[in-house]
């Protein structure tokens, strides 16, 4: 088994070996919610707020195995496999670093959740950015739209543009660490912005290439 599935395995061991152990001293409702001011505004039942992102995880790993043997383009997914690899236990961490932020509020440790959140969004933005700029035509990884789909073309340069756009997103995150919590909503905005604007550019980038057989 590869060295990223073992490192994703050993993070999913330990969300629940935590739940468990932790199960007794945690609070019922637990908080699942936080608002722009990094105040609670969401709670559910003590189960599932222990071990929803747990079992979520898993599922989420399994999917990431799956879809390399299911993609009618898998042969494409081969060509950038080893970014796609290292991908799921970033994934993994993410959700774990989520869900161990929330258990440690709920032991009574108080810190703003929206702070301590922005460091690993930003690397995950990052790392997607680095996914989407080697990324090869697929059903599952990138910027998947019609256009995109129908070319390669088309693909490789909005996935080249949507990997810049994602790296600067991280940095901007970064940079959020420094401002004033009414920013955020913004940045929320920006997150939106960047997200429609490589599916547009596809559309565009894809009449030029109609337009070039047709000559």
């Amino acid at each position: 088994m590869k060295i990223q599935y073992l490192l994703s395995l050993a993070l999913i061991i330990i969300a629940f070996g935590a739940a468990v152990y932790l199960y007794p001293q945690l609070p019922d409702p637990m908080p699942s919610h936080w608002n722009a001011k990094g105040e609670v505004d969401g709670y559910m039942p003590k189960f599932w707020g222990v071990f929803l992102f747990p079992i979520i995880t898993i599922f989420l790993f399994g999917l990431f195995l799956l879809i390399p043997r299911i993609d009618p383009l898998k042969k494409n997914i081969e060509k950038f496999r080893k970014y796609y690899d290292w991908f799921i236990p970033l994934m993994v961490a993410f959700f774990i670093y989520i869900y161990f932020a929330t258990i440690a509020w709920a032991l009574g440790y108080q810190f703003n959740m929206g702070v301590a959140i922005f460091p690993p969004v930003a690397v995950l933005f990052y790392f997607v950015g680095i996914l989407c700029e080697n990324s090869k035509r697929n059903w599952f990884i990138g910027i998947r739209t019609p256009w995109t789909l129908s070319s390669d073309t088309v693909w490789r340069k909005t996935n080249k543009l949507a990997g810049k756009l994602f790296k600067i997103l991280a940095v901007v995150f970064i940079i959020g660490l420094l401002l004033p919590q009414e920013f955020f909503v913004y940045m929320i905005v920006l997150v939106v912005i960047i997200a429609l604007y490589p599916i547009v550019y596809s559309y565009f980038e894809y009449q030029k290439e109609i337009k070039k057989i047709k000559k």
